[in-house]
């Protein structure tokens, strides 16, 4: 296999020259354990760990490789290796890590496209989808909707569902598939591509690692039985994991994420809200918050009817969250700002008490 069959461009042949690690191996993170690697190269696949000056100079989670970065590393005998330093990412798949406000999560990084997976089921949640996108479109990667388990509804109910979507969300490609009849397979297939990189999102139970297994044409995943109870598959993997398909396109699967919090999303809010956006330039009021000030254009025209009530609620929310999250943030910053400052303060009043 070679570094192209994994996504490597020229682009990354020139970023690795401009940070000095051209005298490394190159390879590609395809799973995380806690802080152990696997990475493919072209010499095979080798369990890794970073260095310790890699480690001491992170400052938070996003400082460490990802399933997706590209890393320069030095290969020993066996399988083992040493992750020297990691490749600028071009896009970064990111959310609020759970129980941990004010710290982000990689979901995956250098993606080309997202599959944003939902069961026609009870999964189907407009509202979830929206966040799906902000989170793409603040990364700069393009998102593509993939209706799940369409066997468990009539056509029509699947053609309902399809105009639910294009009535709220615009120029996002949209497939259904069926996992069991396999319906709707060969046109998705048809967007995979060579040397692109894909993954895939969407709540527990959806059928991801069922579409992984599928698309890779091999059981990588765990799968279970579906529940009769929720009508739901349970989702076994716990982990990301990176895989080149026969076609050549390359495929990363995520745990089932039951929360799915916003960070750094100005740009992703604005496209996924963008008639928000655009009726807020005409607003009386620059600073204005959309939710009762006289002269806002957004409360004109859901008032008239011409912005959709669900879409303005899921905005707000979303708003709220942004800035409560970038609040959190600064005032880490903050804390931690201050607390270097004290570290650097003890260290020079020991260096003056030794004259």
């Amino acid at each position: 296999m070679t570094l192209e069959d994994l996504g490597y461009t020229k682009n990354l042949e020139s970023l690795r020259i401009e940070n000095s690690l051209q005298h490394f191996e190159i390879g590609r993170v395809y799973a995380e354990h806690k802080e152990r690697y696997g990475v493919k190269t072209e010499k095979g696949e080798f369990e890794a760990e970073i260095t310790g000056n890699l480690r001491f100079s992170a400052k938070t989670r996003a400082d460490y490789p990802a399933v997706g970065d590209w890393v320069a590393l030095s290969i020993f005998d066996g399988d083992f290796s040493i992750i020297h330093g990691i490749l600028p990412r071009f896009s970064t798949l990111s959310r609020q890590a759970v129980g941990q406000f004010g710290e982000i999560q990689i979901i995956a990084s250098n993606i080309d496209y997202a599959l944003l997976l939902q069961a026609v089921d009870r999964d189907f949640n407009l509202n979830r989808l929206e966040r799906y996108l902000t989170i793409c479109y603040a990364s700069k990667v393009s998102p593509i909707i993939v209706l799940t388990k369409t066997d468990l509804f009539p056509e029509n109910k699947i053609a309902e569902i399809y105009s639910t979507i294009n009535h709220r969300i615009k120029n996002v490609p949209v497939f259904a598939i069926s996992n069991e009849t396999l319906d709707g397979y060969n046109e998705l297939k048809t967007i995979i591509e060579k040397g692109k990189t894909f993954c895939m999102l969407g709540s527990s139970g959806v059928g991801k690692s069922t579409l992984f297994n599928n698309l890779s044409g091999r059981k990588l995943m765990k799968t279970d039985e579906i529940s009769k109870s929720t009508s739901k598959g349970k989702h076994i993997s716990s982990h990301r994991e990176l895989v080149v398909l026969e076609n050549g396109g390359i495929l990363i699967d995520n745990p089932g994420m039951r929360e799915v919090g916003i960070v750094d999303a100005s740009d992703g809010m604005e496209t996924t809200f963008d008639r928000i956006y655009r009726l807020s330039q005409n607003c009386k009021f620059k600073d204005c918050t959309h939710t009762s000030e006289s002269g806002c254009q957004v409360l004109e025209a859901l008032e008239k009817g011409e912005l959709d009530q669900a879409i303005y609620d899921n905005y707000l929310k979303m708003e709220r969250e942004k800035i409560r999250f970038e609040s959190t943030l600064a005032e880490k910053r903050k804390k931690d700002k201050a607390f270097g400052k004290m570290i650097k303060h003890i260290k020079q009043e020991k260096s003056n008490s030794k004259y």
